[in-house]
C-alpha cells in the first residue's frame, strides 16, 4: 500500500491527468477515484472505503488492479537505450557494407563504451570480433583480439553463474524436503563455485548475481556468519546502488523484487519485524510472479512460511483465505517442481484451515497427492498427510482418517520412531481427538501439544504452522 501512494505522490500533475482519462474512458471510474483520492492525499484508508462503498477485499484487489495500471503506463513512457542498443549492434553487419571505414569505426567504438555501461558481453563479443576483423592489417589487431577472447570468457562466465544460481536453488528444494546431509555439502560447494566465478572479474553483475545465493545461504543454510564476511546489510546497500545505477537493465529491473524478499527475509529471520514490514505489502503483492517466474534466481515458497509465521504473529491467519484468492487469480505454478509446488499447495491447504474451510483444504491435498510423488521425501509427505489427517478429524470423517492414519503408522514404522517423533505424537493428539471416551481429553492433549512444541524443526515442517485449540479435545 505504501508502495503505491509513494508512486501517486511522485507522478506529474500531466502523468496524473492521463492516467486518470485512460482509467475513466475504460469504465474504470473506481480507479480513476481511488488514484485521484490517493493523489490529493486528503484522504485515510477507511474514508476512501467508505466513498468507494466497497469492503477491505474489494479495497485490496482495487488498489492492486491500479497499480498495475500505473506501472504499465509509466513503463510505456520510458524509451529503453538497451533496446535501442541492441537494435544498433544487430545493425553491425549493414553498417560494415555500406559505410566508410572510419565512420564505421567510430561507431563500433561508441557502441563499445554504451555497451560496456549496460555490462552486454554477448553483444561486445560481436564488437570486438568486428574491430579485430577491420584492424587485420594493424598492431591493434592483437588488443582487440584479446579483448575479444576476454569478453568471450566473460560471457561463458556470466553464463556459469547463472547456472549455479538455478542449480543451487534447484538443490536448496531437495534439500529442504530430504535434509540429506550431502544434499546440504553440494549446496555449499555450488556457493563456494559462485564466489570463485565472482572473483574472477570485477563485474556488478556477477556481484549482483552471487549475492542472490550468498545472503540466502547465509540465511538459510550457515547462520553462523564469520567476521571475514561482508555484512548483509552493506551487500543490500550495494546491490541497491548497483540497479540505482543501471535503471533501464532489463534483468536487474526484474531483479529488485528478488532482493525486496531477501530484506524481508533477513529482518524476519533476526526479528527485527519494523523493518520486514517496509517490504512486506510489495513481496505479498508479487507473490504470484515469484512463484511461478523466479525460482531460476531464488525459493520464493519459503516466503509462504514466512507470510504464515507473521500472520500467526499478528493474529491475522484468518484473513489468508480471502486474501489468497486475490492473489493467486489465473496463477499457474510449475507442477514438476515438487518443493515450490507441495510449499504452496500446502500454505493454501493451512489457509483453508484457519477459515474452517477444512473440507477444501483436504481437497487441496488430496489433488495434490494425486497430481505428484512425494515418495522420494517420506518425512515431508508424512507432513502433508498429517496435515491432511487433521482435517479429517475435524470433520470426523472416521473412515478415511483410519485409513489415513494406518498409511501413516506404516511410514513410520518403515522410517524409526525415533526418527519421526513429531509424526508419532500427532497419530496419538490425532486419535486423542477422535475418542469419545477418553477421559481428561484436553489435559493429555496439552500434554501432547507441549512435546510436540519442544521438539527442534528441521526442514519442511509445515505442521508447525498449524495451531490446534484445546477446544477441538473438549
Amino acid at each position: 500500500m505504501a508502495k503505491l501512494k509513494n508512486i501517486i505522490k511522485q507522478l506529474s500533475k500531466q502523468d496524473f491527468e492521463i492516467i486518470y482519462n485512460l482509467l475513466m474512458e475504460s469504465n474504470a471510474e473506481k480507479s480513476a477515484l481511488l488514484l485521484k483520492m490517493m493523489y490529493q492525499e486528503k484522504y485515510s484508508d477507511s474514508k476512501i472505503m467508505a466513498d468507494l462503498e466497497v469492503n477491505s477485499n474489494a479495497y485490496y484487489t482495487l488498489r492492486s488492479r491500479l497499480n498495475q495500471k500505473i506501472e504499465e503506463y509509466l513503463l510505456e513512457q520510458v524509451e529503453n537505450p538497451r533496446a535501442d542498443l541492441l537494435r544498433k549492434v544487430a545493425n553491425i553487419p549493414e553498417i560494415i557494407f555500406t559505410k566508410k571505414r572510419t565512420i564505421v569505426i567510430a561507431t563500433l567504438k561508441k557502441l563499445e563504451k554504451e555497451l560496456l555501461d549496460y555490462d552486454l558481453s554477448n553483444e561486445l563479443t560481436i564488437v570486438y570480433k568486428s574491430l579485430k576483423r577491420l584492424h587485420s592489417h594493424t598492431p591493434e589487431y592483437y588488443t582487440y583480439s584479446q579483448l575479444y577472447n576476454k569478453h568471450v570468457a566473460y560471457m561463458l562466465s556470466v553464463d556459469k553463474a547463472e547456472t549455479l544460481i538455478s542449480d543451487y536453488f534447484r538443490k536448496y528444494g531437495s534439500y529442504l524436503f530430504s535434509g540429506s546431509d550431502t544434499e546440504k555439502l553440494e549446496l555449499t560447494l555450488i556457493h563456494k563455485e559462485l564466489i570463485s566465478v565472482r572473483n574472477l572479474y570485477d563485474s556488478h553483475r556477477l556481484y549482483v548475481y552471487q549475492s542472490c545465493v550468498g545472503i540466502f545461504h547465509r540465511l538459510f543454510i550457515e547462520e553462523n556468519d564469520s567476521m571475514e564476511e561482508e555484512a548483509i546489510e552493506n551487500i543490500l546497500d550495494k546491490v541497491q546502488e548497483i540497479f540505482n545505477m543501471y535503471q533501464m537493465d532489463t534483468i536487474y529491473h526484474h531483479l529488485k523484487i528478488v532482493f525486496e524478499f531477501l530484506k524481508l527475509e533477513y529482518y524476519h529471520r533476526y526479528k527485527v519485524y519494523r523493518k520486514a514490514e517496509d517490504y512486506f505489502d510489495e513481496v505479498s503483492d508479487s507473490m504470484s510472479a515469484l512463484l511461478a517466474n523466479y525460482t531460476m534466481y531464488t525459493y520464493p515458497a519459503r516466503f509462504l512460511f514466512t507470510k504464515l509465521e507473521r500472520s500467526l504473529r499478528l493474529g491475522l491467519q484468518k484473513d489468508l483465505y480471502a486474501e489468497n484468492n486475490l492473489l493467486f487469480q489465473d496463477f499457474e505454478i510449475d507442477t514438476d517442481d515438487i518443493p515450490n509446488y507441495v510449499s504452496y499447495v500446502v500454505y493454501r491447504a493451512i489457509s483453508c484451515h484457519y477459515a474452517e474451510k477444512h473440507e477444501e483444504a483436504a481437497r487441496w491435498i488430496n489433488n495434490l497427492l494425486n497430481e505428484v510423488s512425494i515418495k522420494k521425501y517420506p518425512y515431508a509427505l508424512l507432513e502433508v498427510k498429517i496435515i491432511l489427517a487433521l482435517q479429517y478429524a475435524i470433520l470426523d470423517d472416521t473412515e478415511l482418517l483410519n485409513q489415513l492414519l494406518g498409511s501413516i503408522q506404516r511410514q513410520i514404522r518403515l522410517l524409526g520412531k525415533q526418527n519421526c517423533m513429531i509424526a508419532a505424537l500427532y497419530v496419538k493428539l490425532i486419535k486423542l481427538m477422535i475418542n469419545q471416551t477418553k477421559s481428561e481429553k484436553p489435559e493429555k492433549a496439552k500434554v501432547l501439544l507441549n512435546k510436540i512444541k519442544s521438539i527442534p524443526r528441521q526442514g519442511f515442517s509445515p505442521t508447525a504452522y498449524i495451531q490446534i485449540s484445546e477446544d477441538l479435545f473438549k
